[in-house]
């Protein structure tokens, strides 16, 4: 009997080892999940492979596939560079691909307003600081002389999570008011002074948090004054009002396809090679100044991962074939010579026989 449990066993155990590699897993940021449900559903109907992603955040997707939990993980927000040299140090390399594009907008809950509410970056900043509190104060009011904003709190809505909407947010602020990057500072994180000046996860002066870019949407649907930031997806799903965003050229531009992609189109001709880039606060007229990327993060070296070459066919499609569903669902496909370097970046990958 014990001859035949131990055979039992190892023959068990060599089954487990001979198993097939499963599906590709990924998981993270919730600005990418409406359009990466439609993903992996047309994968698997014209592929015939599975695919499965949870929307946890890009804080925790980052972690996640460099725990190796997953096999990718999406981030609105590249890695910072003490991230990548620390990776390095222990002999390790990522790469950031490029997926998709789309905004961020300030979404709002007024019933009394029926045009869009103006914002500038510093004002955004301001109402995000707790400086100003009430709808009718005059930095809005100046920036919306015909409106009859309401003698009403504002009730500011953010991220509990850690977030790549934020990240891309707080990218935007620091650009357009010392004052946001001098509380991220005094906060201890410096990094918005560097190259990338977003942060994922911080102790907000003012707000109540809400979990994902729903619960973002949600709250303020919820909460008579209220105002958070969330994808432009999600904005136009929950029926939320948002408002237009001054830009560079000192233009109210209201967030759409055409705008995210005048952003890109002028903000990646000179992007650096590892494809960690920013895109707010872009010059050119019509730019939107609050559009941000989704990156899908995956070691280099995936030699050893059994679902390394079907990985690198996933991301292969999402950059060709995926694109073709991005305006259905409001995002903006990547210009062509972003989608070339994320298809470059994708054949860096390495895998197994």
């Amino acid at each position: 009997m014990t001859i035949l449990v131990l055979a039992a066993a190892t023959f068990i155990a060599g089954c487990k080892r001979d198993d097939p590699p499963g599906n590709v897993t990924g998981s993270g940021s919730t600005f990418v999940w409406p359009i990466m449900t439609r993903w992996v559903h047309e994968y698997e109907r014209n592929e015939g492979k599975k695919v499965e992603y949870k929307p946890r955040g890009s804080s925790l997707g980052i972690e996640d596939v460099l725990g190796r939990k997953v096999d990718f993980g999406c981030s609105d927000g590249p890695l910072s560079d003490e991230r990548m040299a620390d990776l390095k140090n222990k002999g390790a390399e990522v790469v950031h691909v490029p997926l998709i594009l789309s905004a961020v907008v300030p979404v709002y809950n007024l019933d009394e307003i029926k045009e869009p509410i103006r914002f500038t970056g510093p004002v955004l900043a301001d109402i995000y600081l707790g400086k100003i509190k009430k709808w009718n104060e005059q930095p809005l009011r100046e920036l919306n002389p015909t409106l009859q904003l309401p003698d009403k709190e504002i009730a500011v809505v953010h991220r509990s999570d850690g977030s790549g909407t934020t990240y891309i947010w707080t990218d935007y602020l620091v650009k357009l008011s010392p004052a946001w990057g001098d509380y991220l500072a005094s906060k201890g994180s410096p990094g918005w002074k560097k190259t990338h000046g977003g942060v994922r996860a911080l102790e907000w002066p003012v707000g109540v948090g809400a979990d994902g870019n729903v619960g973002v949407a949600d709250r303020v649907k919820q909460t008579p004054g209220g105002i958070g930031y969330v994808d432009l997806a999600d904005a136009y799903r929950k029926s939320l009002a948002f408002g237009l965003v001054q830009n560079r050229e000192q233009e109210f531009i209201r967030a759409s396809l055409d705008s995210v992609l005048k952003a890109a189109e002028n903000a990646i001709k000179d992007i650096p090679s590892d494809l960690r880039y920013s895109l707010t606060n872009a010059p050119d007229k019509g730019a939107y100044p609050i559009t941000g990327t989704t990156w899908a993060i995956v070691y280099l070296d995936q030699t050893k991962n059994k679902r390394g070459k079907e990985l690198v066919s996933f991301l292969t499609w999402l950059a060709e074939d995926g694109q073709l569903f991005a305006e259905q669902l409001l995002y903006a496909k990547m210009p062509p010579h972003l989608a070339e370097k994320s298809l470059a970046a994708i054949q860096l990958i390495k895998t197994g026989k």
